[in-house]
């Protein structure tokens, strides 16, 4: 349950559409503001009258302002319309900057993928990497150009190095060609959509190459389902719980006093996962931390961020009841996938 951001009060100082599903925000600190490239914020959010929080890659950083970007999600579980619900000079909560995404510095290339609003915390590292005179590609997946926010931005700095896949053109994204024309040290960073990291996770894994040399972050909000409601069931703990479409199966069960730990709330460290009992319905597997291979399995689940697609599942909370996952095992995979 420990948390590494420190939580300040912010205005909201600018906001811009850039395109009709994604906005701008720029967040006004009290103090000055430092960022490594790939860093985030939490902002505090209201979801269905209660407080909620939500992490946002940011853009950019100019003195005391932190730039962010929120997509509108019609499947969201209701921050998006939260933030979009904002004016300027609006009073908020938000952490100062923290980054587990930066760049490495040490290789001999990069290729950025960038999956629609992913590519936010690709922006920022793309500018850090060109600054140094890195050798540096972008990949640009979106529906349509027009949602293509930071496209202009891109080009003015990259130029013909920056590719757009927008699929109502039919340019789709070849991930195994791409990773093919890599060097052996090449670096591939990645941030979009769950179904897009795990292609390039599968094709990664096929290539051959290092697991340090690619590097993603997620977003919790996208998955392979709309969010649902769905029931979970601790039996130990007699618990029968509802989760709503717009609450995580984590905060619902650390209300009913589960004490469920967690640490990033965005599915890649892991130390919030659970052992599934039963289930009668799709887990809707969310998270980078577990392997295509044990998504399968249906086993274990990220409670911050996976779901059930309806239907009920029974679980048992890693830390009391699960033989198989000890404790020093949830904490040396947490700290590898933090590594990623």
């Amino acid at each position: 349950m420990s948390d590494r951001h420190r939580w300040t009060d912010a205005v909201v100082k600018g906001i811009h559409d850039l395109t009709p599903t994604v906005r701008e925000f720029e967040i006004e600190f009290s103090t000055h503001v430092a960022a490594l490239p790939g860093a985030h914020i939490k902002v505090q959010v209201l979801v269905g009258g209660q407080p909620d929080t939500r992490s946002y890659s940011v853009v950019s950083v100019h003195d005391n302002v932190v730039t962010i970007a929120v997509k509108l999600l019609d499947n969201s579980r209701g921050g998006s319309r939260y933030m979009w619900s904002l004016r300027e000079g609006a009073n908020l909560r938000a952490t100062f900057p923290v980054s587990d995404f930066q760049p490495t510095f040490n290789g001999s290339e990069y290729l950025l993928i960038a999956g629609g609003i992913g590519v936010t915390p690709i922006v920022n590292i793309c500018r850090a990497l060109t600054a140094e005179g890195e050798k540096v590609r972008v990949a640009y997946c979106v529906r349509s150009r027009s949602e293509a926010a930071y496209l202009t931005e891109l080009q003015v700095m990259m130029g013909d190095a920056v590719s757009v896949h927008a699929a109502d053109e039919g340019q789709f994204l070849d991930i195994t060609s791409e990773i093919n024309q890599l060097q052996a040290d090449g670096q591939v960073y990645l941030c979009g959509p769950i179904g897009l990291m795990d292609a390039v996770r599968e094709c990664w894994q096929s290539s051959g190459r290092p697991r340090t040399l690619l590097r993603y972050e997620t977003f919790g909000s996208s998955g392979h389902f709309a969010a649902q409601a769905f029931k979970v069931r601790v039996p130990r703990l007699s618990l029968e719980l509802d989760v709503p479409a717009e609450r995580s199966m984590l905060d619902v069960l650390n209300e009913a006093g589960a004490e469920t730990l967690f640490e990033c709330r965005r599915g890649e460290c892991g130390l919030c996962a659970v052992s599934i009992v039963s289930v009668d319905g799709p887990v809707d597997h969310r998270d980078v931390f577990f392997s295509g291979h044990q998504h399968a399995e249906n086993k274990r689940m990220c409670s911050c961020v996976s779901r059930v697609a309806g239907g009920t599942v029974t679980i048992e909370t890693a830390w009391r009841g699960d033989p198989d996952l000890s404790v020093p095992e949830v904490l040396q995979k947490s700290e590898y996938a933090a590594s990623h």
